[in-house]
Order: C-alpha cells, then structure tokens, then sequence
C-alpha cells in the first residue's frame, strides 16, 4: 500500500486517479506516525522548490523521511527535495541525493518552463522501468532540471542539455517527469514502483 505525503504543495487528485485507475491501494500520510502504515511513499510536489521544502519542514516530516529504509519516489518538485540545493530560493533541500537543481540557461536558446512531452533514455536493467520500451516518452512541465551524474542518475533526457529525468539512491527514486499524466508509459511506471521489492 502507497503512502502519499500530504504536505500541501502538491495536487495529488491526478495522481491519486491514476493510482485508482491502476487498482493500487494509497492513503495520506500526515503525521509521522502515518508512515507505519505503508510500504512505499510518494513524495508529490509542485511550483517552487523553496516554498514546498519549507511546507515540508513545517509539516514535521522531514527527519522520518530520511530513515525511511522502504521505496519513495519523488515527482517533479518532489524528486527535487531529495536533492541538497535548488536555485530556486537559493533553496537548501533534504540532501538526500547529493546533486543540485538549477535553472534551465537562457543560453541554451529553449523556452522555459520546459512542457510537454520528451524522450527517456533509462539505464538497462532498472526494475523501475521495467516492460517500458527505451526511449518511451513523458510528460514534463519544470523550469529547473537536476543536474546529470552518472552515479545517481538512471535516466535522462535532453532539453538543451543533458539532465536527469530519474534519479536513484539506495530506496529514493525520483522522476521530473509526471507518470501520472505520462499515458501507458507513466502507468506502467507507477506499477513498477508499486511492486518494487
């Protein structure tokens, strides 16, 4: 069963539909206590980086969050609190996955925030993705993008430059991409990580 971290910076009713519409069980997780309860966690999240860690520490969650020792997945704002620092607010983040989120360049010559849809290229051999094709497509909308490291980066995707599109330390994954609005792909991703061991 999926705990989903409700800290008020995320709209969670696409992403708690696509769960209904794949049959996984969820609830919300607001205390610290709540954590018991489940076996994996998402962390949601969207707009600023800085405000929603912020919403985080506020809601008391943010030291149960770093023991945790079962799955979490990060989406979009979510995958970038696991990280140290954003640009956004000159942010210091949970420094679960040491790398930094930053602003995508004016001189990269694209339009920012970066929407829609955009290839994948996965590691093989992450169960993340498994029974998705390389090189499948999802749905991004993010202004800042996590910086590429081989170490901890197990997929990325280009929008001027290289970035990570998925990132993984030990239990925490996190993707930039949203699954839920990422069509069979983003599903199958969801599932995947619903029976991660």
């Amino acid at each position: 069963m999926i705990g989903i971290v409700y800290y008020g910076a995320g709209n969670i009713f696409s992403l708690t539909a696509a769960l209904d519409r794949l049959g996984l069980s969820y609830g919300m997780i607001k205390s610290a206590e709540d954590f018991e309860k489940y076996d994996r966690y998402i962390i949601p999240g969207v707009g600023h980086a800085g405000s929603a860690m912020q919403k985080l520490k506020d809601s008391g969650l943010v030291s149960s969050i770093i023991k945790l020792r079962k799955p979490v997945l990060g989406i979009c704002v979510g995958m970038q609190l696991l990280t140290k620092h954003s640009e956004e607010g000159n942010s210091l983040l949970t420094d679960i996955i040491p790398l930094k989120t930053k602003l995508f360049s004016e001189l990269l010559k694209v339009k920012v925030p970066h929407t829609g849809w955009n290839k994948v290229m996965q590691n093989n051999g992450t169960p993340l993705f498994n029974d998705i094709p390389l090189g499948s497509h999802f749905y991004f909308v993010h202004s800042y993008f996590i910086e590429f490291n081989s170490n901890f980066t197990i997929a990325l995707a280009e929008y001027g430059i290289k970035f990570s599109a998925v990132i993984q330390k030990d239990n925490f994954y996190g993707v930039q991409f949203h699954p839920e609005k990422s069509g069979l792909a983003g599903e199958q991703l969801l599932k995947n990580f619903a029976h991660l061991a």
